[in-house]
């Protein structure tokens, strides 16, 4: 299906969601994820009437760090006390809630101050046979993401419970959550997500999306009667291409190779599509235990042709290009990219039904 607009998405997606209860979305990161959210979210408001409670990068933004850089020793996470998003927050125990959340995750404690509307951190440690607590700590990227997450998983149940000051939602929109978590973290996330969103008296509309293959995998196992969509610019760049992917196995490097052979076979190979297939060998380097993508070319210790073409994916896929205007390869480079994938094809056996059309 092909949307010129994420209005006309969004559209189809409200009209969806009437018969439907999830949906999971996957696409690349700059395809317009989180765009696509806001304007969901946009969709339902009227006013002050609203119909969407959000996940995306603008919930993390409601949260900022005052570093105490005077004395260094005061550092606390600003909460944006005017969004709806915490509104009346005051009177529901927010840390009794967020408390069991966040443990699941994180060694660290915090308090919210609802007066200058701040959140400390504290960490207790061993110090020989005593325990000791450091105040006022800065917790890592990562941690304040998963302290955030938490704080919106707790406004979410929430919703679900249908508490008076979170009647309003009728969708709950998520997207990327785990942008800065490592995958033993995304498995957690994502099965914790899905306890919460399968309750049987969650009647909200769910919608989630994500770049992270492995997330995405997990919610696919656990969500398996969602309807699943892999969304893409198109290749004009003139609007979204929305792939039903319900009745299909993600297998997002499956369907990379694919694109990466369609792509070599038609010629219209882009300086980007060095980029695609450095990430499939470096994928595929890590999953064998090598320590570089270049062992994935190489067939002989000898082979000079493996240092040449090592040195080919290191140098254009660090290029100077765009996405929002491809730039087509040289014929010679052309040549580079058809062999090393050739022949990484056939050192590694794929399924040639999923790969060939």
């Amino acid at each position: 299906m092909f949307f010129e607009k994420l209005e006309d998405l969004v559209s189809h997606f409200r009209q969806l969601l009437a018969g439907k209860k999830y949906i999971l979305l996957y696409a690349y990161n700059g395809t317009g994820k989180t765009r696509l959210s806001m304007e969901f979210k946009d969709a339902g408001r009227n006013g002050d009437v609203r119909d969407t409670l959000y996940f995306n990068a603008f919930t993390e933004d409601l949260f900022r760090w005052d570093n105490d850089l005077d004395n260094d020793s005061d550092r606390r996470l600003l909460i944006n006390k005017d969004s709806r998003f915490v509104e009346g927050i005051q009177t529901l125990e927010m840390e009794s809630r967020i408390r069991p959340l966040l443990s699941r995750y994180v060694d660290f404690d915090f308090f919210i101050d609802y007066d200058d509307w701040t959140v400390s951190f504290e960490r207790k440690i061993r110090v020989g046979d005593k325990t000791v607590t450091l105040d006022n700590i800065k917790v890592s990227r990562g941690e304040e993401i998963i302290f955030i997450w938490c704080f919106f998983l707790a406004i979410a149940q929430l919703a679900i419970d249908e508490q008076e000051t979170y009647r309003w939602v009728k969708f709950i929109y998520i997207d990327d959550p785990i942008s800065s978590l490592d995958d033993n973290n995304a498995i957690a996330v994502a099965g914790h997500l899905a306890q919460l969103l399968k309750k049987e008296n969650n009647r909200k509309k769910i919608i989630i999306s994500s770049h992270h293959t492995l997330f995405f995998n997990v919610l696919c196992n656990e969500f398996k009667k969602a309807e699943r969509f892999f969304l893409s610019k198109n290749e004009n760049l003139n609007g979204y291409n929305l792939a039903d992917t319900t009745e299909t196995p993600f297998y997002h490097h499956v369907a990379t190779l694919k694109d990466l052979t369609e792509a070599a076979e038609s010629g219209k190979l882009y300086t980007y599509h060095f980029n695609v297939l450095r990430n499939i060998l470096e994928k595929t380097a890590h999953f064998h235990g090598f320590k570089n993508f270049s062992e994935c070319i190489k067939q002989d210790n000898d082979d000079a042709d493996g240092i040449i073409y090592t040195r080919m994916i290191n140098v254009l896929s660090h290029g100077n290009y765009s996405l929002f205007e491809p730039k087509e390869m040289l014929e010679e480079n052309k040549n580079y990219f058809k062999k090393i994938l050739n022949d990484f094809l056939n050192r590694y056996q794929f399924n040639p039904e999923l790969i060939t059309r």
